[in-house]
Formats: C-alpha cells, structure tokens, sequence
C-alpha cells in the first residue's frame, strides 16, 4: 500500500518559516510528479507547489513564489517544502500528492481531483 507521511507542520508567527517533508513508502518514487496542496477551513483545496521527481522542474502557484521552495531528497524518497515568510493567509492544512502521470506537473494546481495518492495532512497555523 503507498504511503505518504506529511510532517513538519505546526504554529508559527507571521514572517516565519517552516519547512514540511513527505516521505513516500511503497512506491516508485522516480519519475512522479509529487505536489504539495494545501486547504484552509471552508475553502477548496488548491495547489501550492510541484515537483517532477525525475529532474529538476519544479512549478510554483503565484501566491507563493519567492516564499515557498520545492526540493527533493530521491535517496529518502522525501520530497520537502521550504516556507519562508509565511503570513495568516497560508493557515492551511497541507497534503502532499503523488501521480505517476508526469504531465499533470506543469498543470498540477488544477489537477489536483486527479493525484492519485495523498497524505493525510499537516496543519500549518500562522498568527499575526
């Protein structure tokens, strides 16, 4: 059974940062797009960001470009987001998503119905 385990969430102060991973057990780790989504209470869940694990391309959503960095560690099978600056507006439950359909990476904020694995979340809470 595949398994993606979100960690590294908790309550910051606006202006700090946090770093979440998402390790990934039985499965093929190389050659997916993993994607990080997040979700705030009463909201849709939208995309954050995304990453080809194959290479090196990475795909950001505006709101967070300059702030979030999307990385990889292929020999844990640990893909990571680095949230720096981090303001109320990105409280959100974060999931991280896993497809093997490469293609669906560039377009990943509007694919998310379509990820096929997920994690169970980690809660991110900024205060002002």
């Amino acid at each position: 059974q595949v398994q993606l385990v979100e960690s590294g969430g908790g309550s910051v102060q606006a202006g700090g940062s946090l770093r979440l991973s998402c390790t990934v057990s039985n499965y093929t780790y190389s050659g997916n797009c993993m994607a990080w989504f997040r979700q705030a209470p009463g909201k849709e869940r939208e995309g954050v960001a995304a990453i080809y694990t194959g290479g090196t391309s990475t795909y950001y959503v505006d709101s967070v470009k300059g702030r979030f960095t999307i990385s990889q560690d292929s020999a844990k099978n640990t893909v990571f987001l680095q949230m720096a600056n981090l303001s109320p507006t990105d409280t959100a439950m974060y999931y991280c998503a896993a497809d093997r359909r490469v293609g669906i990476c560039r377009s990943f904020a509007s694919a998310s119905r379509i990820f096929t694995h997920w994690g169970q979340g980690t809660q991110v809470t900024v205060s002002s």
